[in-house]
């Protein structure tokens, strides 16, 4: 995968990032010329294949050409979430073996306190982005690789994504593949079929996310490849990106489920404010959408909101249009890669309709990095590879997700699937996000517990959590209602809409 050819006369001035709020750009030329000098840099310093890169920067006008050096030079790059503190990143750091680091003077602070974290050592090689301080013993970044060279480097080799999963359910895991062994070129990239169908090259990209999560650094950079505008968020919020759509004409974009609520929120008069017809498609994936959401969504945008289920491990995925929405709704889709096996809890296939652990056949091989352990309990008999998550086939092949097996409630001796209820939940127009989960309960082994954040905090009051549990009750049957809710002020979740539902958990089972 790379962005060479679009570097030449009349093509490399075309903007390849544009940030947004601030609207500083880069072209596809400059962009070329950043990473081949960065991957340069990271030759001169000893940096050869399979080693590793670690990032820790904020969405900046930098992030784009350190991923594409590493790639070029043969290397993994690892992406480190921006919200972690100093332990944590340097944990990934270690973990991943990380020669080198790239971080931001953003995060100075955290920069600065991982040498305590890290007794074995920091990696060899560490530069630093931004016009703020810079911790002592780092090198400026890009003044360091100034006087390298702009041309490719001579013995260019794919590199790959070494993404660590959002923790969400304890110790961040490294997944880790094995590198191509083939020059860049060679490699369209996982998602060049799709980014051809899709968009056209006259098409603007909008990247509302942080580039440290999979799918945005993923498609952002499958867009250059395609020599596609990229609009970079620096930061989410609900307005900004509808201003960041219509300021900048996008046509395509890739959300996760609860930018979609945040956007559905906002006051009539201010969505209404801003154009977004030239809007073509948009993507969504991440977390299971619930339907009136999307439906609302569609009513908006027009029928033009596709979904598709993957992961980071890169097991398999499905996607839907939105047209083969309207007539399924609910569903992501039928397999667009690798063959889905629905197993029940003895390892035996399920027929149409019966939830169970969704598991892949085919789609490319990964180890958790450093937790054998973990890697084989991904895999069952017959080799075909599952990341935990619970779901059923229907008879025309189309995939419908139930939520995470380990997310499961049992109650009273009945299995309950949370994702039901907090999709209900949201979908009512006072509630702006959901959490249920199961509570340790003497008589019943767990009760069910719902935790909300309203869209007016002055709604969170007892007599609302009564009227929300009425509500309940007349759309779901009464085992799935919660015992009680109680109102938070926001709830714990990553930027790529991830729930950190542990830590909601041990709050309310003390």
């Amino acid at each position: 995968m790379q962005i060479r050819e679009h570097t030449g006369p009349g093509a490399g001035d075309k903007p390849a990032i544009v940030m947004y709020p601030s609207g500083t750009e880069v072209s596809f030329r400059e962009l070329e010329a950043r990473a081949n000098r960065l991957a340069h840099f990271f030759r001169s310093r000893g940096l050869s294949e399979g080693d590793a890169v670690a990032i820790l920067m904020e969405n900046n006008e930098h992030y784009h050409a350190v991923m594409w050096a590493a790639r070029r030079a043969g290397l993994y790059y690892v992406p480190i979430n921006t919200h972690l503190a100093a332990a944590e990143a340097a944990y990934i750091i270690a973990n991943s073996g990380a020669r080198a680091v790239i971080g931001s003077t953003a995060l100075a602070d955290v920069l600065a306190q991982l040498p305590a974290e890290l007794p074995d050592g920091m990696p060899e090689l560490l530069l630093v982005a931004g016009a703020g301080p810079a911790p002592e013993g780092w090198l400026r970044y890009p003044q360091c690789v100034a006087d390298q060279p702009e041309q490719p480097i001579d013995d260019e080799i794919e590199g790959d994504l070494l993404q660590y999963s959002s923790g969400t359910t304890g110790q961040p895991k490294g997944i880790k593949r094995e590198l191509p062994h083939v020059h860049p070129a060679q490699t369209p990239g996982p998602m060049a079929a799709l980014i051809a169908f899709w968009m056209q090259p006259d098409a603007v990209y909008l990247s509302p996310a942080p580039l440290y999560h999979t799918a945005p650094s993923v498609w952002s950079m499958q867009a250059q490849a395609g020599g596609i505008t990229t609009v970079v968020m620096e930061r989410f919020d609900a307005e900004g990106c509808l201003d960041a759509i219509a300021r900048h004409r996008v046509t395509h974009g890739q959300f996760v489920p609860v930018m979609f609520t945040r956007m559905l929120k906002l006051p009539a008069a201010v969505r209404d404010s801003y154009d977004v017809s030239s809007l073509q498609r948009v993507i969504h994936a991440a977390a299971p959408c619930p339907v009136p959401i999307k439906k609302q969504m569609m009513d908006w945008w027009g029928p033009i909101v596709d979904e598709y289920y993957a992961s980071s491990e890169a097991i398999g995925a499905t996607m839907i249009t939105a047209e083969d929405w309207l007539t399924h709704p609910g569903s992501v889709g039928k397999s667009a890669l690798a063959t889905i096996h629905i197993l029940g809890e003895d390892g035996e296939e399920l027929p149409p309709g019966s939830p169970g652990e969704i598991y892949f056949e085919g789609g490319r091989d990964f180890e958790y990095l450093g937790d054998a352990a973990k890697t084989a309990s991904s895999r069952d008999r017959h080799g075909w590879r599952t990341c935990g998550d619970v779901g059923y086939l229907d008879e025309d092949g189309f995939l419908y997700l139930t939520d995470r097996r380990h997310h499961m409630i049992i109650s009273g001796g009945v299995n309950i699937y949370p994702q039901e209820t907090e999709n209900m939940l949201v979908s009512h127009p006072k509630v702006a996000d959901a959490a249920v989960f199961g509570i340790p309960d003497d008589e019943m082994g767990q009760s069910v517990q719902a935790v909300v954040q309203t869209v007016d905090p002055a709604d969170a009051t007892a007599d609302f959590a009564d009227e929300l549990l009425d509500w309940l009750r007349d759309h779901l049957s009464h085992f799935k209602c919660p015992r009680s809710i109680v109102f938070e002020p926001a709830l714990p979740r990553t930027d790529a809409g991830k729930l950190y539902k542990q830590s909601l958990i041990d709050k309310y089972s003390r």
